[in-house]
């Protein structure tokens, strides 16, 4: 078992990142509306994430260098600056809505304001940055909190009881009529990219070496895994609980309170625990990605011990709270800003992700393989075809 544990960080933290407040709201609204139709959905999401969290692994594992002094190196340091910035404001941009679903847990659960909540998670989440072991403590805490989410999501699917015949259905690929845009949300919050891309780095903070390979690629693997089963729990839950009697979502939160006058105030307790290691498991992670990132590319380094990679990481969480404190919510002009921003990025990780899985010379005989081009460059055109859905829903539509 401990050594077990030796290996399980760096995959639950992508994990722990990408499922976030947003993610639990579409897997919840998709599961009421339209039952058991989207598991085929989770299914192929977590397939091109196992694919591409992997390939970062490896490359953060296989070479000397982070993943954007690489790409500095082999295109320039504009194409490195940019990715840094891009991801940096896509991670803030999103930041208040990991905040304030965070918040909004513990202030439905005790029936008080918003607002003592955002400040406190937030300065929650910036006293671990001044623990020597950032590394450490964050591993522990995401580690803890995925712990979280699986048991209160689980414990919720066992009083669902859900239909097994029609779950092995929702394999079979359907789209119902009006469900595409929820349908390429879903693949598009499960389906990170950035997250993969920062895997990467997670690998060097571990210190993993060329020697540990498969443990290493068999944990990110795992990590993944687990975020597919949180988001089946919560999609399964949905369905079963909320889509016989008609019950509709609009956020994470709706779930929860949906599930008391059903199964009683203990449920909604179980449930809002989830939402909270959802949500602040993402403020903490996502304030990490883009920190660092932005602290890389402006060459100010990348580890977590680095005083000025925590400023960046910080300057993330007090961005995230000013917005929720200013306006309550996550505005609808900056997801449209971060989703325009996700449009360009994502396709440009994916691209670098693949260059940088297919260098020889850094790579040496962990280079990808056929059968790893084959998935990349077909999860590539999937990221192709997101970006393409999205500028037409949001620019042209």
């Amino acid at each position: 078992m401990k050594h077990f544990f030796r290996y399980l960080g760096p995959g639950i933290i992508t994990a722990a990142l990408v499922f976030g407040p947003g993610s639990l709201t579409i897997t919840s609204k998709l599961g009421s509306l339209y039952a058991y139709d989207h598991v085929w959905v989770i299914v192929i999401a977590i397939f091109f994430m196992v694919i591409f969290t992997e390939m970062g692994a490896r490359i953060g594992i296989a070479t000397n260098s982070s993943l954007l002094n690489i790409i500095k190196e082999k295109w320039g340091k504009v194409p490195s600056i940019l990715l840094g910035i891009g991801i940096f404001a896509i991670t803030a941009s999103f930041q208040a809505g990991n905040t304030v679903g965070a918040s909004l847990a513990f202030s439905e659960l005790f029936h008080t304001d918003v607002e003592p909540w955002v400040i406190a998670f937030t300065l929650m989440g910036i006293s671990l940055l001044f623990f020597s072991s950032f590394y450490k403590v964050l591993e522990k805490v995401m580690i803890a909190l995925v712990g979280l989410m699986l048991l209160s999501f689980l414990i919720t699917l066992l009083l669902a009881k859900p239909d097994g015949g029609a779950l092995a259905a929702g394999i079979v690929p359907s789209l119902p009529s009006g469900s595409e845009v929820l349908t390429i949300a879903l693949i598009a919050s499960s389906f990170s990219v950035v997250g993969a891309f920062y895997q990467g780095y997670l690998v060097k903070e571990k210190g993993w070496k060329k020697n540990e390979i498969r443990q290493g690629k068999r944990e990110a693997i795992a990590g993944v895994m687990v975020l597919g089963m949180i988001s089946l729990f919560i999609l399964v839950n949905a369905a079963a609980i909320l889509y016989p009697k008609g019950i509709q979502v609009n956020s994470a939160t709706d779930m929860g309170l949906a599930l008391e006058p059903l199964y009683g105030n203990t449920a909604t307790v179980i449930f809002m625990l989830g939402l909270f290691g959802a949500s602040f498991s993402s403020l903490i992670g996502n304030a990490t990605i883009g920190g660092s990132l932005l602290s890389d590319a402006f060459s100010l380094g990348n580890q977590l011990k680095s005083a000025k990679v925590r400023i960046m990481i910080m300057l993330v969480m007090v961005i995230g709270a000013a917005i929720a404190l200013r306006f309550g919510r996550l505005p609808l002009e900056l997801i449209v800003f971060a989703q325009a921003i996700t449009i360009i990025i994502a396709p440009l990780v994916g691209i670098a992700l693949l260059s940088l899985a297919n260098d020889k010379a850094r790579m040496g005989d962990l280079k990808n393989n056929l059968w790893k081009n084959i998935g990349g460059i077909t999860g590539l055109i999937l990221l192709l075809f997101l970006s393409a859905s999205q500028v037409y829903l949001q620019f042209i539509r």
